[in-house]
């Protein structure tokens, strides 16, 4: 009985004493992350510079695009001595040297890692055990930003031999899922006692309970499809679409807030197996649902057409908003409403036509608007004034498009 209890107890003092810090997420944060368009192969130190330069000259920083992500693919394979990360020969210069020019650009600077014992690639660079050497050295480098993905923990100290997908590399992480949460606890609370001030974004693949207290954003879904996979697909009936990702995230709608901010994955905008109407409508998606907005794209190269959305002032408005997370309020067939409620009584309503071959007529009505009756009608992607709500607005919306408004009494 006192072997079962030690234990549990640990696990109750380390999420006592572990807390995110609330100040640093007061509103959902933003930026880019190098995963979803470059991978773990494609990415260097030349590229992550030019990519802090590109977003210097669109000044996306000005934005709220604060955050420079590096994800996989900067470690190398093994660890140090003292359980320390060690940078492979792709960034000659080090992180300390990078998070600097990011520093003197006027972004912030994080990094992936993970937690268990080996990372998605199977290389034992894990952080179980060697925590506190590991912060120290974000803490040295000066990072802004840990991106602490759940990955692989095995029991077995040597299992390169079995294939990725044999259990054995998941036997670490227990059903009732302790030791995950132990990982994380552990981690937000070295990272609340370090000298540097970092946001803590966890990736363990769904929502638990725990995101709230432990973290300033966590990932309720899996990975979002991208060009690192099949390409993005707005709405294909697969787990890993815009669509799915939203409707997961949507269950969790109402724990989000306080410091803490739902996470379903970087953004897709800029990937080109969307089309421009389904670029907008994921945009507007991760904006009603006040999603952290990381930018999955290359900056160094972006159409008009994806400035257009990224930048678009009054749609980050709405996702910065932190009254709450917005949420689906209609559901019929193909057609769907989401509201958010902001403050001054505005909110924020993304009309959606998911069918893709026929236009729908969508209509919102006074109902679920707190009484408010009278509203004016502004598109937010063009700015144009709409016809004045009264009891009620409807629109016909193309197929497989949405319409972005922004209600105003």
């Amino acid at each position: 009985m006192k072997k079962l209890l030690f234990p549990i107890l640990m696990l109750l003092f380390i999420q006592l004493f572990a807390q995110k810090q609330p100040d640093l997420s007061s509103s959902p944060p933003m930026g880019w992350n190098s995963w979803n368009y470059f991978g773990k192969n494609s990415i260097d130190e030349k590229l992550i510079r030019e990519v802090i330069d590109a977003m210097a000259t669109q000044k996306l920083n000005e934005l709220g695009y604060n955050y420079i992500v590096v994800d996989g693919g900067w470690r190398d394979s093994t660890l140090g001595p003292n359980g320390e990360l060690l940078v492979n020969n792709k960034f000659p210069s080090g992180m300390k040297a990078l998070a600097n020019y990011a520093h003197s650009k006027g972004f912030k600077f994080g990094l992936h890692t993970v937690p268990g014992s080996h990372d998605c690639g199977c290389d034992p660079v894990g952080g179980w055990g060697n925590e506190k050497v590991q912060v120290q050295q974000f803490v040295d480098w000066g990072l802004d930003f840990v991106k602490l993905d759940r990955c692989r923990f095995s029991l077995d100290p040597h299992p390169e031999g079995h294939p990725r997908k044999d259990p054995i590399w998941y036997s670490g992480w227990d059903k009732q899922g302790e030791n995950i949460q132990k990982a994380y606890a552990l981690w937000s609370k070295l990272l609340q006692e370090a000298n540097r001030d970092m946001i803590l974004s966890a990736s363990a693949y769904r929502y638990y309970d725990w995101y709230p207290t432990l973290t300033n954003m966590g990932r309720t879904t899996g990975d979002i499809a991208t060009a690192q996979t099949s390409g993005a697909s707005f709405d294909n009936g697969k787990k890993n679409s815009v669509m799915a990702i939203s409707v997961l995230n949507n269950e969790s709608r109402l724990l989000a807030g306080n410091g803490y901010w739902n996470d379903p994955d970087m953004l897709v905008v800029g990937e080109k197996s969307l089309t421009n109407a389904e670029q907008r409508s994921h945009f507007a998606l991760w904006c009603i649902m006040s999603s952290p907005l990381f930018l999955g794209n290359d900056p160094r190269n972006m159409t008009k057409e994806e400035i257009d959305i990224i930048t678009n002032k009054t749609a980050i408005q709405i996702n910065q908003d932190d009254t709450e997370q917005g949420r689906r309020i209609i559901m019929d067939d193909d057609t769907e409403v989401w509201l958010k409620r902001l403050k001054d009584g505005k909110y924020g309503a993304l009309l959606l036509n998911r069918d893709k071959k026929q236009s729908h007529m969508i209509k919102l009505t006074s109902l679920m608007l707190d009484g408010h009756r009278s509203f004016q009608v502004r598109d937010v992607y063009d700015g144009k004034k709409l016809e004045k709500m009264n009891d009620g607005y409807e629109q016909n919306i193309e197929p497989g498009s949405g319409l972005f408004l922004i209600l105003e009494p």
